[in-house]
């Protein structure tokens, strides 16, 4: 079977070469990618750079690019959710595999490092503010993944299952998926940060269980959340992105992993008080272990 050119209307670029939504051309990224939500948080990143080679803003993608200690890195803000996140990753992965002149995929897989540093709700009550947590497994509860074939092929079937049944999961809801970080990013930068599963969940309010004048579906659906233990590991926190991270980097070929710093305990109802230095700590670690 014969590989099929990429149309123009699937794989949009812009006037100039760049891909359509990051405004990026193969040179101007790094194999390894700091994801951020923040895009203010994408200069925050490269203050810490020795020099920055190249940047580029478009909507709430921006991208830095440089080197810290000799390696290059890029810094590449999502903006908020998962859907997002499908821009940003296929993107990405489009602009190292795939010839965007002749719109055919490369015969030569280049392998990317997705390191998400983002802030997040811890679900258990031992887990203090401005504390970063690392996640071993995402658990997607904003369905993006299950629109690509082979969704089954990298998610944890038997945890979905089991955590659908102690949920006594609504069918209404999104099927929820599991998929693990890159075991070599994870022994890398995150061996002896505080690690569990962290749902990324399609919305800040209703989806994570806030209510304000709405009540939600299951009232009772965090307390099962903070209640669900598999293999001796308990759900830890919420944020918004890794999910769609995970699994994009899973089915391309890529590696992932998300830190994030814990601002609020959401069982213990607190919030940091200035979570902004917890995380440029972070920012710190992650990079001097990147190129350790």
């Amino acid at each position: 079977m014969s590989i099929q050119r990429i149309g123009e209307s699937e794989l949009i670029l812009n006037p100039d070469g760049s891909i359509f939504h990051l405004h990026l051309k193969p040179e101007n990224i790094a194999d390894t990618i700091i994801l951020v939500g923040d895009q203010d948080r994408v200069g925050m990143i490269s203050c810490f750079f020795d020099n920055i080679e190249f940047q580029v803003r478009n909507r709430e993608f921006v991208t830095h690019t440089g080197t810290y200690k000799g390696k290059r890195i890029s810094a590449v803000s999502t903006g908020i959710g998962t859907d997002n996140i499908d821009i940003v990753v296929n993107e990405l992965d489009a602009l190292v595999n795939i010839d965007l002149k002749e719109r055919l995929p490369k015969t030569e897989h280049t392998t990317l490092n997705f390191i998400r540093i983002g802030t997040s709700g811890a679900l258990q009550a031992d887990i203090p503010v401005d504390t970063p947590v690392a996640s071993k497994m995402s658990i997607g509860f904003d369905g993006l993944i299950n629109f690509y074939a082979g969704r089954e092929k990298i998610a944890n079937l038997n945890m979905e299952e089991a955590f659908k049944k102690f949920t006594n999961w609504n069918p209404i809801l999104n099927t929820p998926y599991f998929v693990e970080s890159s075991d070599m990013l994870f022994n890398k930068l995150a061996y002896d940060m505080r690690n569990g599963f962290t749902i990324a969940a399609p919305g800040f309010y209703g989806p994570q269980g806030r209510i304000l004048r709405l009540e939600t579906v299951d009232m009772q659906l965090n307390q099962k959340i903070s209640d669900f233990e598999y293999d001796g590991m308990k759900i830890t926190n919420f944020e918004m992105e890794s999910s769609a991270i995970y699994g994009l980097s899973k089915l391309l070929g890529h590696n992932a992993l998300t830190v994030c710093n814990i601002i609020a305990n959401r069982l213990r109802h607190q919030y940091s008080s200035d979570y902004k230095i917890a995380v440029k700590r972070l920012v710190n670690t992650i990079l001097d272990r990147l190129v350790e």
